[in-house]
């Protein structure tokens, strides 16, 4: 027991939770790209209401909430040990020596990345989650089931215009954040060789791209053609 928890406390075993968690929040973010991406379907919001309906409905759903909100913990914990860890490992002179030549800017700036992410995740629960999971707010009508209006909520939300540049300089920070996290993920689980390394790098700059670019697209498309 003592080894295995050694283990996860060790620098190798804090590099997997990453991985782990890395992976983890990286598919969470596929299947909640391809909900917001139902209002591009559907501009009633119906379908998409039905989708949030059932996600905030369903009990395996629910219980993968408190997954989710575990991962996201443990990724941002670890995050920060690994940083302090490298930092105290080395001298600061080698640290930042010719950081430009060896490193490309974003890879150097995931603790700054991941902090912006974080507040804009504190504001995006506060607008969307917080107000589905914990009653319906005076003035949002009902949906057919008697659910919260997500559609409704979400134009009110992205009515306003400075929401909106928030929102897409988030997903800025997002698509840098993924540059780096998507293979860096891989990596730190061991999966790195010169047969498939590529192909992740690949893989990971389209990912980091689409999905970036369809959470950008959600709040400008409500913002001209659906706000109220």
């Amino acid at each position: 027991m003592s080894g295995s928890s050694s283990f996860f406390t060790s620098s190798l075993g804090r590099k997997y939770v990453m991985g782990i968690t890395g992976i983890f929040l990286i598919t969470f973010l596929i299947v909640h790209a391809g909900i917001n991406a139902l209002i591009f379907i559907d501009n009633t919001g119906a379908l998409f209401n039905s989708a949030a309906h059932f996600m905030a409905t369903n009990w395996v759903i629910r219980s993968m909430e408190l997954v989710l909100f575990l991962g996201i913990i443990l990724h941002i914990v670890q995050a920060v040990i690994l940083t302090r860890q490298n930092k105290q490992a080395r001298p600061q002179e080698y640290a930042y020596a010719n950081a430009n030549a060896n490193s490309l800017w974003y890879s150097r700036s995931m603790g700054l990345l991941g902090t912006l992410i974080l507040i804009f995740l504190i504001i995006h629960l506060g607008h969307f989650w917080v107000k589905a999971r914990f009653g319906i707010p005076e003035g949002i009508p009902e949906g057919m089931n008697g659910e919260h209006d997500m559609f409704f909520e979400m134009k009110e939300v992205f009515s306003n215009l400075w929401v909106v540049v928030v929102y897409v300089l988030a997903m800025v920070s997002l698509a840098y954040h993924l540059l780096h996290g998507f293979q860096s993920s891989f990596q730190s689980l061991g999966l790195n060789h010169h047969k498939y390394t590529p192909a992740i790098k690949k893989i990971g700059i389209w990912y980091s791209i689409v999905i970036s670019v369809v959470f950008a697209l959600m709040p400008l498309y409500v913002y001209f053609f659906l706000k109220n």
